[in-house]
């Protein structure tokens, strides 16, 4: 049973990849036609992009930090 360990591994961190990688995609991709259609805003815009994107990495992190408890345990 310990390989399915590093399986269970492979697989999580993966998901959170593909997850965290779709979401800043398209945090930024909606942060660049926000801006093209109000450009004044660009400011506001931009701190709430870096705020979605932090956020989403973060979710990223978490299953690695997971994946890292379910390795050493």
């Amino acid at each position: 049973m310990p390989e399915l360990k590093f399986l269970a591994i492979g697989i999580a961190i993966g998901l959170a990849a593909i997850g965290a990688g779709f979401g800043i995609g398209k945090i930024v991709a909606q942060a660049i036609e926000s801006t093209g259609r109000n450009p004044e805003a660009h400011g506001k815009i931009f701190t709430m992009m870096i705020l979605g994107a932090a956020l989403t990495e973060a979710l990223a992190i978490y299953a690695l930090v997971l994946s890292l408890m379910i390795l050493f345990k």
